[in-house]
């Protein structure tokens, strides 16, 4: 039968490349050589009789078969992972750990209250926090390297086998330091911004596709003057030394706007309105201890809607 010839080494190349979009990147990560990863890839393909993988100009692509395939591979290697996680916890007594993964509009608004509001329950756990781009946390959460996802709902694509729920909706601010002069430029038009160095969502961002769409319906073309980022940490500090003008989800920055150490510009963003929320695998049932860590992430985000509210124009 395939599937008892089928590894877990397979899945676990098949599933890294597809991640990474490199054999190379993929081996990296795996701590293998290049040519032990296109091997295995090689068996998997000749057990299934099909190919999975295409390499193209942008890197490696999933065939139709490929993609097919993710979605079980994907399964699969999670009930495998949540398995061995449920006996390791059993064997030790007392310590629960759930793996987060966070993205910057919730790191620096919902999540730290949130998380005084969880450990003020008395819950023994450990929370393992894990940042990156929205694409790299789905895949992790899929595959059961996490347990859970919060902030902007992902890109239809990357949602297979997730389930999402509503915290609440945000849009992009365009940011600058207190005094900046865009702030009192009698008629200001967005298109003044091409003037300043413009902090960008970079291609791939959660928040690129509608900052473009958006842009280009109020007639701003390319802009010159761009560092793309997402870095909340570089851009706060950007903005304090300099003129530059900062694309952002209202999330990451609310708080430093609404105690006036940053400022927005009278940009209406209404159409980068975006879903923020819990992502969670859907063939799965959240833990006790997950579930009350997601009970004090929802309360949080309740008392801090305002922070979120649209501005008025």
């Amino acid at each position: 039968m395939l599937e008892n010839r089928i590894k877990y080494r397979h899945l676990q190349c098949f599933l890294e490349v597809t991640r990474q979009g490199s054999v190379i990147r993929a081996a990296d990560v795996l701590a293998l050589t290049q040519p032990a990863v296109s091997k295995k890839l090689k068996e998997l393909e000749d057990i299934l009789g099909v190919r999975l993988l295409e390499r193209s100009k942008k890197g490696i692509e999933l065939t139709p078969f490929g993609n097919v395939f993710l979605e079980h591979a994907s399964t699969s290697v999670a009930a495998l992972r949540e398995g061995t996680e449920r006996i390791i916890q059993a064997q030790q007594k007392g310590i629960n750990q759930i793996s987060i993964g966070v993205l910057p509009t919730v790191a620096t608004s919902v999540l730290p209250e949130a998380v005084l509001r969880f450990r003020e329950g008395g819950v023994d756990a450990r929370l393992h926090f894990v940042s990156g781009s929205n694409s790299l946390l789905m895949s992790q959460l899929r595959v059961g390297e996490l347990d859970l996802v919060v902030g902007r709902l992902g890109l239809p694509e990357a949602m297979s086998g997730l389930s999402f729920q509503h915290l609440y909706s945000e849009q992009v601010a365009f940011t600058v330091r207190p005094n900046h002069p865009l702030l009192t430029k009698p008629n200001f038009k967005i298109s003044d911004i091409a003037g300043y160095t413009v902090l960008y969502p970079p291609k791939g961002s959660i928040t690129a596709p509608s900052v473009d769409r958006f842009l280009l319906s109020q007639g701003v073309g390319n802009i010159q003057d761009r560092i793309d980022t997402v870095s909340d940490s570089f851009g706060k500090e950007f903005l304090r030394k300099s003129d530059a003008i900062w694309i952002i989800s209202k999330g990451v920055v609310a708080r430093e706007i609404a105690d006036g150490e940053l400022a927005e510009l009278p940009v209406d963003t209404k159409e980068t309105l975006g879903p923020v929320g819990l992502t969670t695998r859907a063939d799965t049932v959240p833990s006790i201890v997950l579930q009350l860590f997601m009970n004090a992430v929802r309360d949080t985000a309740k008392k801090l809607d305002s922070y979120y509210k649209p501005m008025e124009f």
